[in-house]
């Protein structure tokens, strides 16, 4: 099975990192982070949910923290540990980024998955990790089991009603292409 570490930049967007983990719960690919990649998005998510969404700062700190719990619990065995010694190893142009790899390297990895790509270089992975962007990565999963992705979206599409309006599978799809530029994924799972 494919391991893949997903990058904050990928988790933030909330129905990108719903697809990805829905694929994962479906077993297409084991996912992994670090304690530092759930800190950032953690942190992000509250954030987010005062300026998009109107939550006051304790509510959207109680809120993000539900959903990194949530991402603990469902994916217990994801979170990748012993990595620290590896930071600033790898000589990468941004250091803030070298605990992304640090946790790729740690974990076996063969898929650094982020939107930040150009923070890793190629010259600077060990050959085994792949640096891909969610679009890439996603159209890759979704080609190994069109069918076990199509589950993984029926099932999202069912979650979806549960903070008021639910939505369709069409309209999960769609908003995966519009949102996310994740035509190829999308186009195999129509």
């Amino acid at each position: 099975m494919v391991v893949a570490l997903l990058d904050t930049s990928v988790l933030w967007p909330s129905l990108q990192r719903d697809f990805l983990l829905s694929l994962a719960a479906e077993g297409m690919y084991r996912p992994v982070w670090s304690a530092e990649i759930l800190a950032e998005l953690e942190y992000e998510e509250a954030r987010k949910l005062v300026a998009r969404h109107g939550l006051d700062h304790s509510d959207a700190t109680q809120s993000a923290a539900r959903l990194v719990a949530t991402m603990r619990s469902a994916f217990d065995d994801a979170e990748v540990t012993g990595w620290e010694p590896r930071v600033g190893t790898y000589a990468l142009p941004d250091p803030d980024d070298e605990h992304v790899l640090a946790a790729a390297v740690v974990a076996g990895a063969g898929a650094l998955v982020t939107s930040n790509d150009k923070d890793f270089p190629r010259d600077k992975l060990p050959a085994a990790v792949d640096v891909l962007r969610p679009a890439e990565f996603a159209a890759n999963t979704v080609a190994l089991s069109p069918a076990a992705a199509a589950r993984a979206v029926s099932e999202l599409a069912a979650r979806s009603g549960r903070h008021g309006r639910s939505f369709t599978v069409a309209e999960v799809l769609d908003a995966l292409v519009h949102r996310y530029g994740m035509d190829e994924a999308v186009g195999y799972l129509r």
